[in-house]
């Protein structure tokens, strides 16, 4: 997909910088490069966008690659210095619910279902749409930068895994620019409630998008454990709790299966 000759008006209109370029390895690189040499150039919510990314990294430490012009892979700075430290924890699933949000405005007309699946990833109709990896720049522990791959123009037989979709195979339109303009404003406002100790109306309004409360999951732990039972809630700093018979673990990081 060619940059567009409009650029992303909708999007600058949230942000106080919109980088485009054609091509790179790996935004979040990019962007936590170019803060750590000039931050003052990259101010909160600055983005950097891309629709051929070609080594993009997950959660976990996984690959994320696409076809050039069938995603877009953005990366936002995001100014940790405004949240309390006790609420950072909450950042990265901040960005999984607007953009969850942002993709659900997408479908309004197709039918399809947007729902998050725990700690940020974006599901409609229980196929993976859309993956957030949020990393804390070196050297600098305030500054956040959260990068986002979403399947736009991915053919079903492009998609990496079974488990995934895109709004190409569900035979929906993305408009990119509408796409990052309300992820950034739905992000601005959540981040701005963590400023202000709103954290009670992040909670709630993440755990009512959260397709995993309420789901038997199996959790890979980082330890290479296996945790099999229901989420039963997110806790007050957004870790998944899940419930096998009478005990109740707290997870903060893990591979979350839906089983039903």
């Amino acid at each position: 997909m060619p940059i567009p000759a409009a650029g992303y008006p909708l999007a600058a209109a949230h942000s106080p910088r919109v980088q485009v370029v054609e091509t790179t390895d790996s935004t979040n690189a990019d962007v936590i490069a170019a803060v750590t040499a000039d931050p003052e150039g990259w101010p909160h919510l600055s983005l950097l966008v891309t629709g051929d990314q070609r080594a993009g990294r997950g959660r976990l430490d996984r690959s994320w690659t696409a076809p050039a012009g069938t995603a877009l892979a953005v990366s936002v700075v995001v100014d940790a210095a405004m949240v309390p430290i006790a609420q950072r924890g909450w950042i990265p699933l901040v960005a999984g619910a607007a953009m969850t949000r942002a993709v659900r405005a997408q479908l309004t007309g197709h039918g399809g279902s947007a729902e998050l699946k725990w700690p940020n990833d974006v599901l409609v109709d229980g196929g993976k749409i859309c993956g957030i990896l949020a990393e804390v720049v070196p050297g600098a522990a305030d500054t956040v930068v959260v990068g986002a791959g979403v399947n736009t123009r991915m053919s079903r037989a492009d998609l990496p895994v079974t488990t995934a979709t895109s709004f190409a195979a569900i035979g929906a339109e993305c408009d990119d620019d509408r796409l990052l303009a309300d992820y950034l404003e739905d992000l601005g406002k959540m981040l701005s409630r963590l400023a202000h100790d709103d954290v009670e109306r992040v909670h709630s309004e993440i755990e009512k998008l959260c397709v995993t409360v309420g789901k038997e999951v199996t959790v890979a732990m980082p330890d290479g454990s296996t945790l099999q039972g229901a989420a039963t809630r997110l806790d007050r700093d957004g870790r998944l709790v899940v419930e096998a018979g009478t005990i109740e673990t707290v997870v903060s990081a893990g591979d979350v299966v839906h089983v039903r």
